[in-house]
């Protein structure tokens, strides 16, 4: 597959779009009518508390908490839909599930909310894969990536900060990290423009790469003989060529005046 393979679509902006408004919408909708839907999050190890693997991820406890999510969400979905096509909505469903389970076992007994666990999940997805793809433009974008988010490491350890659920981000990074390793992704492959690029290229018969000893260092320029052959050739050519022209003259007598 080569590089016409990452092409860009409206739903490389929509579909993140719809996520973000729709957290807003959820926040918007408990700050209107005074209603608090925490009791929704993951309460781990209780029946009742299964129901926040599907919806803690749009839940927010405060403006500075929907925030902080809301760019890196928008970000990361974006890149997931426009390098990871394939694999984008299985990492979104299955990165929810598989995180919000592993936290509802794992994690304190504690309504965890908030789509950080998913945006950990993104994270390390991606990372991952663009190194076990090393594909210069997947690696590239891993870079990128723990350039952008790489401090968000901190925060899957035990009592970093009050009222983070390092539990949720821990989770969210294991469930990337083994679907990174799980899913499969198409072999990536430079397009090969040039004909030395190719796996059969034979350089017997190439003119410049005659000019390389065998141990790649480039020698002197012909022998003098050489160039006097490709000069006499030259010369035939452009004497062949110009004895291809053939000129016709017409005369025309001059009318006498009277």
């Amino acid at each position: 597959m080569n590089e016409n393979h990452f092409k860009f679509s409206l739903s490389v902006l929509v579909l993140p779009l719809l996520f973000v408004l729709s957290i807003w919408t959820v926040y918007w909708f408990e700050i209107r009518f005074n209603y608090n839907l925490s009791d929704f999050g993951i309460y781990p190890r209780t029946l009742e508390g299964l129901r926040g693997v599907i919806f803690s991820p749009f839940l927010h406890g405060s403006i500075e908490h929907l925030y902080s999510n809301t760019i890196p969400a928008f970000l990361l979905m974006a890149s997931l839909r426009y390098f990871y096509r394939g694999n984008f909505w299985n990492v979104l469903g299955y990165g929810i599930l598989f995180s919000g389970f592993l936290t509802w076992l794992i994690a304190r007994e504690s309504y965890h909310i908030g789509a950080s666990g998913l945006i950990y999940v993104l994270v390390s997805f991606m990372f991952f894969k663009g190194l076990r793809s090393q594909y210069y433009r997947l690696v590239a974008l891993s870079l990128v990536i723990i350039m952008l988010y790489g401090g968000m490491i901190w925060y899957v350890f035990p009592d970093i900060e009050d009222g983070i659920s390092w539990e949720g981000h821990l989770a969210g990074l294991l469930t990337g990290f083994g679907m990174a390793i799980f899913y499969k992704t198409p072999d990536y492959k430079k397009f090969l423009k040039y004909d030395w690029e190719q796996p059969d290229y034979n350089c017997e018969g190439d003119k410049f790469m005659e000019r390389f000893d065998e141990n790649g260092i480039f020698v002197n320029a012909p022998k003098p003989e050489v160039v006097e052959d490709l000069i006499h050739a030259n010369m035939y050519q452009h004497s062949t060529a110009v004895n291809q022209y053939k000129i016709i003259y017409h005369f025309k007598e001059e009318e006498s005046l009277e």
